[in-house]
């Protein structure tokens, strides 16, 4: 098996899987293995046995990120159960995400993550259903903007730390409307520098 973990400067990443259910286009995962120098194509999707293993001491990390080659929360189930392990031993959880956890499980799943992650990360890229579908390609097509949008406000109800982010690819009016969709919604935004 791959790198089911890896370190990025004092921060300890998961990844949990390989499956999402966009196709963006400026995904890195059409040009290249991995980041950092590891290769996160998994030959198949970790055991939260192996996870908490690869993990170690998470107290060693500034951050334990929930964030690979995939949608993390595709495996909500393992999540949850690896975040109530990191946050039982004082570990700072992140988990970063396309924010269409609902749409894939057919309800609402951020309740859930309430105590168990400190902060979350939301990828928009896009500021409108149109524009999100032309960029991101979502399986769940012009639905998955306002399935995003819904979760990122769901998010501000549970999780102490809500960031909205986008990739530094984008034209500077949509980055600059979607920091305006992030200020309307009471959540930080961040702008994710693009690189392989």
């Amino acid at each position: 098996m791959n790198n089911i973990v890896y370190r990025l400067d004092k921060s300890l990443y998961i990844n949990l899987t390989n499956r999402c259910t966009n196709k963006c286009c400026f995904c890195i995962r059409d040009i290249s293995d991995g980041v950092g120098g590891y290769n996160l194509w998994l030959d198949r999707e970790p055991t939260v046995k192996e996870v908490i293993e690869a993990i170690g001491d998470p107290t060693a990390y500034d951050q334990v990120v929930f964030c690979g080659y995939g949608e993390p929360m595709t495996r909500l189930e393992e999540l949850l159960e690896i975040s109530k392990y990191l946050k039982d031993r004082g570990a700072k959880v992140r988990v970063n995400t396309n924010g269409q956890a609902n749409l894939i499980h057919g309800y609402n799943v951020v309740p859930r993550l309430a105590g168990l992650v400190d902060v979350i990360s939301v990828s928009l890229n896009a500021c409108s259903a149109e524009e999100y579908h032309r960029i991101c390609d979502s399986d769940f097509g012009l639905e998955a903007y306002k399935g995003v949008v819904d979760f990122i406000k769901e998010c501000k109800k549970y999780i102490k730390r809500v960031v909205v982010s986008v990739v530094n690819v984008l034209p500077h009016e949509s980055i600059k409307r979607c920091r305006q969709i992030a200020d309307d919604l009471g959540v930080e935004f961040r702008i994710r520098y693009y690189y392989r």
